[in-house]
């Protein structure tokens, strides 16, 4: 089955995760730092902007496939994507200013709402179905011989 909400939004996560390796690469050329920081706070910033997105990137990834698959709403799935990509794109540029800054603050609060919030539709679409007219949420058994 192709999912073409979360390819989109894996190959732009791509372009990102490129993006900020060649800002860490170029410092670390700039700075003469082959391995660790070198007490460089360029790059120990741009080296925590990739390795914050690469810790982040993944389960989104898998929320977003997994929401798509299961035949989650499609346009909210690529607001969600959207948003995620804005954010990490807005956190990568702000650990380049003195924090606190807007674009940190920004870019982390967006991956936090948009992490959180497909968290919760995952849970909903295993274990509920949710009744648009009255607002509520139907539990499904859970089968305790399934595991």
């Amino acid at each position: 089955m192709l999912l073409p909400m979360t390819l989109t939004i894996a190959a732009a996560c791509a372009v990102i995760n490129i993006w900020l390796a060649l800002r860490v690469s170029q410092r670390r050329i700039k700075g003469k730092v082959m391995i660790g920081d070198g007490g460089n706070a360029p790059l120990l910033a741009a080296v925590r902007a990739h390795a914050n997105f690469v810790e982040y990137a993944p389960f989104v990834l898998i929320l977003l496939a997994a929401i798509e698959l299961a035949g989650g709403s499609t346009t909210w799935l690529w607001v969600a994507g959207a948003v995620f990509v804005v954010a990490r794109v807005a956190h990568g540029l702000g650990m380049d200013r003195p924090a606190p800054n807007p674009l940190r603050a920004g870019g982390i609060g967006g991956t936090w709402t948009v992490m959180a919030a497909l968290a919760v539709w995952a849970l909903v679409l295993v274990y509920g179905n949710y009744h648009a007219t009255t607002g509520a949420i139907t539990t499904v058994p859970i089968d305790a011989s399934r595991g």
